[in-house]
């Protein structure tokens, strides 16, 4: 199941644009290792999903999976074929805002080796460019 917001204000928004780098969100807070974006963009709340599913295969059991973006923003669309006019589209999908440096999942209680290869897995499925890094101790 897809995550989506239970109610919003508006429900067509404007697409914006990305700009810098993303202030919150860009630390690694909850497990020991984190995948950051390296650039931005948009990722659907299918993908998120699909990234969930895959690291909870990977894992199986051990360990702890954080997700750490929801997808706040309604993605429209107008049908193939549409002549100009008639007003904006529908919401087709849900898609969370991601600015680089952000960071998409934690993992917590696994060894590097095991967290290389889950975020391996799931570098693949994400639309944006990104990187493993580890928990700061300060």
């Amino acid at each position: 199941m897809a995550l989506m917001p239970k109610r919003v204000k508006h429900r067509k928004n404007q697409r914006g644009r990305i700009k810098g780098d993303a202030t919150r969100g860009n630390r690694v807070v909850f497990g020991e290792f984190g995948l950051q974006a390296t650039q931005g963009g948009w990722i659907s709340a299918q993908t998120i999903e699909a990234g969930r599913i895959a690291a909870s295969q990977v894992l199986r059991s051990e360990g702890r999976l954080y997700i750490r973006i929801f997808p706040h923003k309604s993605i429209t669309s107008i049908p193939l074929e549409t002549r100009m006019g008639k007003g904006k589209g529908e919401p087709e999908y849900w898609a969370a805002v991601v600015r680089p440096g952000t960071i998409l999942f934690e993992l917590g209680g696994v060894s590097e080796e095991a967290a290389r290869m889950c975020f391996s897995r799931l570098a693949h499925k994400m639309p944006v460019r990104v990187r493993l890094v580890r928990r700061r101790t300060a």
